[in-house]
């Protein structure tokens, strides 16, 4: 008998051009070998060029899909990304509450072209309601910005972030800062206020990566499903990423994705 893959649900939008959302996250789960699942939260028009439509689903549709993968296949790992409103974020908490697997929170909040992906009068629900149901949480420098008013300047700054992050719960936070302006190397900083992880990686000159952050939370989803401590889960996400960055393609007129299948065309 053929054993069974690592479990992983991801509830985020949808992404009509594929490059990010649940679409980046499945490709992410099959790439790393775990059977990825969805909930849909939302329904987006966008492409290369940015974001034209978004269309949020009922909380009754995200619980019912959310209940019955769950309830009946189970799961190894979460993953959350793009909730939209206040109604989902805390309908997703509540859910992420009665579900024992590690849980790794992507507080999306923009796209890669700069569009409002999240309702300012969700800010507090994500504070309050889902920050605290992470193992890891991923906010990128814009995210930091928009939920503790830290605005990350130099790579010292970054440590400032991460505490005001933990303060709202989180077992862990990763602080991305790909868009801080440090040269040859793309630093993070992976820490649950005791322990301090520095990960860094060569900066691609790259200009296709959209659907980063949602590939990258998605690969520590995987890796925790797989078994792996949250550090180890985050190394191989990064190298993961890093490399799909340095593949990614030109797709349309504006910005195209990362390669999520970049290590079966190496």
């Amino acid at each position: 008998m053929i054993s069974r893959p690592p479990l992983v649900l991801t509830v985020a939008g949808s992404d009509s051009g594929g490059g990010a959302g649940i679409q980046a996250d499945l490709k992410t789960m099959l790439a790393l070998g775990v059977h990825g699942m969805s909930v849909l939260t939302a329904v987006t028009a966008q492409n290369s060029r940015g974001v034209q439509g978004v269309w949020e689903l009922p909380a009754e549709a995200v619980r019912a899909q959310y209940r019955a993968v769950v309830d009946d296949i189970g799961v190894q790992a979460v993953k959350t990304g793009m909730l939209a409103t206040a109604a989902l974020v805390e309908a997703v908490a509540e859910l992420l509450a009665d579900t024992e697997a590690p849980v790794v929170v992507d507080p999306v909040g923009v796209s890669k072209h700069g569009d409002p992906l999240l309702a300012e009068s969700a800010l507090g629900s994500v504070r309050e309601r889902l920050l605290p149901r992470a193992t890891v949480a991923t906010p990128n420098l814009d995210e930091v910005a928009q939920l503790t008013g830290v605005h990350v300047v130099y790579e010292s700054d970054m440590r400032v972030a991460a505490e005001a992050v933990l303060s709202y719960g989180p077992e862990w936070v990763l602080i991305k800062g790909g868009h801080l302006p440090t040269g040859a190397e793309a630093v993070d900083l992976l820490t649950d206020g005791a322990e301090e992880h520095w990960l860094r990686a060569p900066r691609h000159d790259n200009r296709h990566t959209h659907g980063t952050g949602c590939t990258l939370a998605s690969a520590i989803a995987a890796g925790l499903a797989g078994g792996l401590v949250v550090p180890e889960a985050v190394r191989q996400a990064k190298e993961y990423v890093t490399g799909a960055i340095g593949a990614g393609f030109a797709l349309g007129a504006g910005i195209g994705p990362v390669d999520h299948g970049w290590r079966f065309r190496t």
